[in-house]
């Protein structure tokens, strides 16, 4: 009896066992569990007919309750589209590779549920590949070839932008997407990379020569920092030097002036000790120039003056005889007349006439005619016309044996 009791109890906690298993169901890391059957109201206040356990157990509620599985592990998709219309018109072809997951929080845990269970891993991916895909030409259709090839990243990104909502709505959630490779089958990529090597050879030279600029002029900078470091290092020196110099000055500026002030100190003294021995000096000086000079001359000065004086004296004698004279002479002539006029004429003529006659050459007179004689005249009026011309002129005619001979003859003076 007692074994039999122990054998019952022993089935029996073994069939407890056994049901507890197939009813308690432990939830992996990677996966939710779906118990459908009982309504239950989301986080969200929504009532749906299913409770969702994530990372832990439950136990199923037998009859009212049936368990499913979601995994929420990582799926790789890999991306090709080709002949895809950018942005310009240039059939580009696009490689990538997505990491996509079913979401494992509301609401979008909610939405996996509906759509994607009990759907295998395979038609999720391939679900999520066709959106991708999509969503990747639409994105390609909105940018240049350019954008595309230069900016991968920020296709990348607006990749995720646009392909989230679409993602979302059937619980999906894209975890990363990297662009791999983007090309084209009618070579424009290939030109524009040409002339993108073009222009970073173009930008790497001109990186270079402002490089050189750059440093040439920072090597300026530094010389010119040196220079004037060097400058300020000299000035500083010779500043220090002069201030020297000054102190050295003012220290010697009173000994200097000490020592002038006692030179002329003592020129003065001497100055003023000779000066009594001048002033004699140009006493006798004076007096020696007084009976050299002035005592002489004084002398000199008298012994002329009256020498003048008797000279004057003289000559104011003889201009008062001449002035007496000249006085008893016109009172002389007032009462001779006429005659007395033409005699003093005369008398003056005759000087004049002999200073003439010694300036004219002797002169021989060929031939005397006498006009408008009156007859019977002739002879007496020709003897008294040479006798008055010798006696004025001193001009002696020759005289011939007759009148006739003496009127035909030439006429010479002496």
């Amino acid at each position: 009896m007692a074994f039999a009791f122990l054998i019952s109890v022993g089935g029996g906690i073994w069939a407890f066992i056994t049901l507890l298993r197939k009813l308690y169901f432990i939830c992996q890391p990677s996966e939710v569990l779906i118990f459908a059957g009982l309504r239950h109201r989301t986080a969200a206040g929504a009532t749906v007919g299913y409770r969702t356990v994530r990372g832990g157990s439950s136990v199923r509620i037998p009859v009212l309750e049936e368990v499913m599985r979601l995994d929420l592990s990582n799926m790789i998709i890999d991306l090709r589209v080709e002949n895809a219309y950018s942005k310009g018109g240039i059939p580009l072809n696009v490689s990538g590779v997505a990491n996509i997951k079913i979401s494992g929080d509301e609401p979008g845990i909610h939405n996996a549920i509906e759509r994607l269970i009990g759907k295998s891993q395979d038609q999720i991916r391939h679900i999520a590949k066709e959106t991708l895909e999509g969503n990747l030409r639409g994105v390609m259709a909105s940018l240049t070839p350019e954008q595309l090839n230069e900016d991968k990243i920020t296709f990348a990104r607006t990749l995720l932008e646009e392909a989230e909502d679409d993602l979302q709505k059937l619980g999906l959630v894209l975890d990363t997407l990297q662009i791999q490779n983007i090309s084209d089958d009618v070579r424009y990529l290939d030109s524009i990379g040409r002339k993108q090597l073009v222009e970073l050879k173009r930008d790497s030279r001109i990186a270079e020569a402002e490089a050189t600029s750059q440093s040439a002029v920072k090597q300026a900078e530094n010389s010119r920092i040196t220079e004037l470091r060097r400058l300020d290092k000299e000035l500083a020196i010779a500043t220090a030097n002069a201030e020297k110099r000054i102190k050295d000055a003012l220290t010697r500026r009173n000994a200097v002036v000490a020592e002038v002030e006692a030179k002329i100190g003592a020129e003065l003294a001497r100055a003023q000790a000779e000066l009594p021995v001048q002033e004699e000096r140009i006493k006798q000086v004076m007096q020696q120039l007084e009976a050299d000079v002035i005592a002489p001359a004084e002398s000199l000065c008298q012994t002329m003056m009256a020498e003048a004086k008797g000279e004057a004296a003289t000559i104011v004698e003889q201009g008062r005889s001449q002035a007496e004279g000249l006085s008893d002479l016109v009172e002389s002539l007032k009462r001779s007349g006429d005659d007395a006029k033409r005699l003093f004429l005369l008398q003056k003529l005759e000087p004049l006439l002999t200073m003439l006659s010694e300036t004219v050459q002797p002169v021989t007179v060929e031939e005397v005619t006498l006009i408008g004689e009156r007859d019977g005249q002739s002879n007496l009026s020709l003897a008294t016309l040479l006798r008055q011309l010798q006696d004025s002129t001193g001009i002696r005619l020759l005289q011939q044996p007759d009148a006739s001979a003496a009127a035909d003859s030439p006429v010479q003076g002496d």
